[in-house]
């Protein structure tokens, strides 16, 4: 379970979209949908990735957040000891949907078509 705590304590000021994007981006890209939104390749990468806040609304019990995460994918070979083809690294982009509960940090990630 994902818990965007240092996110939660900056709501409501200046900082909430720095704090939200370091948080996301500290995370292992494993704890986010990420392979679900590969559109050019077959893998996420083991490449860092970057988060672009887009909105952030209350909502009630929740703050709800729209993200764009910048990363990339790659498209593997077939793995053979002889296969002269490079790993080829293609650049990926996604929106993801945060809902952070207000009361306890938790953060439900959902990926937008």
């Amino acid at each position: 379970m994902i818990h965007l705590q240092q996110a939660l304590r900056a709501w409501g000021t200046p900082d909430f979209n720095d704090a939200l994007k370091h948080e996301l981006e500290q995370l292992p890209a494993e704890q986010l949908p990420l392979q679900q939104g590969l559109a050019h390749s077959s893998y996420v990468s083991g490449e860092s990735f970057k988060v672009m806040v887009i909105n952030a609304t209350d909502a009630g019990p929740l703050l709800r957040c729209k993200v764009g995460v910048f990363y990339t994918g790659i498209i593997a070979g077939c793995s053979c000891a002889d296969d002269p083809s490079p790993t080829d690294v293609q650049p990926e982009y996604c929106d993801l949907q945060l809902e952070i509960d207000k009361a306890t940090a938790t953060t439900a990630i959902t990926l937008l078509p």
